[in-house]
């Protein structure tokens, strides 16, 4: 394939390490509504110059890599279009307004300009042009604001504002010119990517997922395959994952359950070398098309979420969108995401209504035969609402329930534009945060790492009067013996720094695991309000840290620990030698993020015992998954000096290798699955299933 492109900037190394891409240009907002069109009149330029303006008013613009579009060739058009449909569309070049209308009625809700097809060609473009940054490592990854949007478009049709489907092309494009194999695409449109699942449903090496509103084929696009059981067909058959949203009000923690019950764990097991993101933001608060209430930081958390993934080729592709004012955010939100700015905490309750438990329970149940990681679930559908009964919980609820006072409030304000800008303006200042000048320090004397040097370093500090308030008595003989009390020397004046915000996160050798328990203690009196203490190793907790709710304790280890398990403090106790990768995979989406998320620790400590059994490349990818906690405030403690370079390269938020391996130990996925179904009326955000 030919074709004449702008020059991409040569890589560097800056590039390569953090460079996040950006593509805009202003001649898309020449596609544009002639007449009056009720059903396409919510699809305007200014969706295009709102989020970059946006972008420029906080300082984002000139932190990307702003990348230069093209128009796309046709023969790139045609990996998924018929040369017949893009000779149509050609022709409206030449179509005056009576002829556009003819030639738009023709399809389903969508308008046609003179400019539409050279529009629909830049989109296109641009959409490649990231996607070749990205597989070339010239940037790591981006985002391409892009109109006409795509995902709706299919071989011989236009439909839904969409024309040629950019993400569709893109991802038939990477796999001839770049050869990738295996690509994940993520639609969290509100509406069904009908046309990029009908491109993909006989292919297995694309894993389609979409979330959308669909109110039991109640909303457009009112197709029986946007539901949970339109899986894929023939060899495809379990690469199409469907979760259809059945009522209105979605939020945060509907989302997150989504991608850590669904999404998450199959994008594991499928293992992408690239993701394309389908980014409709009409799924955000106060969007007329969506009516949902997730609010702009989710997304910031959803992009987070997938950036360990593929290396961390990550190209994400404006969709739809159509109340500028938190579309313009979201977008914001998902660039410092993609740039590896902290994420602000989520508001509003940490519980998934019952609507979307049974939506999550019926995609696992029709996708487990194809899939390891749903192999041990519970595999009920829930075919009648009107029978169900949802366990730990008691009843049906509606939105209001489920959601705070702020919540209720940005919903009502909604249908108002100056109120929503102004509630829109105080919840920003809220949830932006500040980001440290450090990212990342580290304490010790014996610890080499060439990791290191990108980092702060932090001397020691004498603790003995801090640390012997502390301990308890039955820990004061190993103060004497010298075994804690220098690491404290060095964790200590680590967490001062973290906690002032003077750096983001913290790394130290620790010969003990005891030391961690100390350093949770430690930073509830250095004024933090909660932490998440994540031992992996055997370690004692003394019993007063066990009934500590400021204090939430996991611990994954090999002894049997049933005594004093409460919901601050959970045992997942493997038997030694049982341990595997998947399994550390499976607890982190399962348990240790929903009990973490509804925690909202201020400071997240994760303490490594030595001769774990799990891959380093495992361990760091939990370290990401934990940044996504606490604004990324995390302390990393281990005791294995071998991990310091990886776990370090992580919290600098270097891309990561992939996990080739998803395997599930049957008595450890039990063990899980019975602390959950225990755990689960007091956290929330835990999985439940329906009856």
């Amino acid at each position: 394939m030919e074709r004449a492109d702008p020059e991409l900037p040569a890589p560097s190394a800056a590039t390569m390490a953090s460079g996040t891409g950006l593509i805009y240009s202003e001649q898309m907002m020449s596609h544009q509504l002639l007449w009056d069109f009720p059903a396409c009149s919510i699809e305007i330029p200014e969706r295009l110059s709102a989020p970059f303006d946006k972008l420029k008013q906080y300082g984002l613009v000139e932190r990307c890599i702003q990348l230069p579009v093209r128009e796309a060739i046709e023969e790139e058009i045609i990996l998924v279009h018929s040369l017949e449909y893009l000779k149509a569309v050609k022709s409206t070049a030449s179509m005056n307004v009576e002829e556009l209308k003819s030639f738009s009625y023709k399809y389903d809700d969508v308008y046609f300009h003179p400019n539409s097809y050279h529009c629909a060609t830049l989109s296109v473009g641009a959409t490649l042009q990231l996607v070749d940054a990205v597989m070339s490592g010239r940037v790591r990854n981006g985002m391409a604001l892009v109109r006409p949007p795509g995902h709706h478009s299919q071989k011989n049709d236009a439909c839904g504002y969409c024309i040629f489907n950019n993400v569709a092309i893109a991802a038939k494009y990477a796999k001839q010119r770049h050869g990738t194999k295996r690509i994940l695409i993520v639609d969290w449109d509100v509406h069904h990517g009908q046309g990029t699942q009908y491109i993909f449903e006989k292919d297995s090496s694309v894993l389609y997922f979409s979330w959308h509103r669909y109110e039991h084929q109640q909303f457009w696009p009112n197709l029986k395959d946007s539901d949970y059981d339109a899986i894929g067909k023939g060899n495809g058959a379990g690469f199409t994952i469907n979760l259809p949203w059945n009522k209105v009000g979605m939020g945060n923690a509907d989302y997150l359950a989504a991608f850590l019950s669904i999404l998450l764990p199959m994008a594991y097991e499928f293992n992408p070398e690239l993701i394309l993101v389908s980014a409709g933001f009409d799924s955000v608060v106060g969007d007329p098309e969506g009516e949902m209430c997730a609010t702009p930081e989710c997304f910031a958390h959803l992009t987070q979420l997938l950036m360990p993934l593929a290396n961390g080729k990550l190209c994400v592709v404006l969709e739809g969108g159509y109340n500028l004012r938190s579309l313009s955010e979201s977008v914001c939100m998902t660039i410092r995401a993609l740039l590896g700015d902290p994420v602000p905490p989520l508001v509003g309750q940490m519980a998934p209504c019952i609507s979307a438990v049974e939506t999550i329970q019926n995609v696992t149940a029709v996708h487990q035969p194809y899939w390891k990681c749903l192999k041990y679930h519970e595999g009920i559908i829930i075919k009648d609402p009107r029978l169900k009964k949802l366990n730990c919980c008691t009843e049906e609820h509606n939105f209001e329930s489920n959601i705070t006072t702020t919540e209720k409030e940005i919903t009502m304000l909604s249908k108002e534009k100056q109120d929503f800008d102004e509630f829109m303006d105080s919840h920003m200042k809220k949830v932006l945060v500040l980001t440290p000048s450090v990212r990342t320090a580290w304490a010790g004397d014996e610890v080499k790492s060439a990791k290191l040097d990108k980092c702060l370093k932090v001397e020691a500090k004498k603790t003995f009067s801090s640390a012997g308030i502390l301990l308890s008595a039955g820990d004061t003989a190993e103060l004497e013996n010298k075994i804690i009390l220098p690491s404290l020397g060095y964790i200590f004046p680590l967490i001062d720094k973290i906690a002032k915000r003077e750096v983001r996160n913290g790394i130290v050798v620790a010969p003990s695991l005891s030391s961690s328990v100390v350093a949770a203690q430690y930073s509830i009196t250095v004024g933090l309000s909660r932490v998440l203490l994540l031992v992996l190793g055997d370690a004692e907790i003394p019993d007063d840290v066990k009934a500590d709710e400021k204090i939430l304790v996991v611990n994954i280890c090999g002894k049997q620990k049933e005594k004093g398990r409460n919901n601050y403090f959970i045992p997942i106790c493997w038997k030694e030698g049982n341990e595997c990768d998947g399994d550390l995979l499976h607890a982190t989406f399962e348990l240790i993020l929903p009990v973490a998320y509804e925690h909202r620790p201020e400071l997240v400590i994760f303490a490594l015992g030595d001769n774990t059994g799990i891959q380093a490349v495992t361990l760091a990818h939990l370290t990401h998954l934990l940044q996504l906690l606490a604004e990324g405030r995390i302390l990393v403690m281990t005791q294995a000096s071998d991990l310091v370079a990886t776990l370090t390269s992580s919290l600098l938020g270097d891309p990561l290798p992939s996990i080739r391996s998803f395997v599930l130990n049957q008595e450890n996925a039990f063990v899980l699955m019975k602390l959950t179904q225990e755990l689960n009326q007091h956290w929330k955000l835990l999985p439940k299933s329906v009856h």
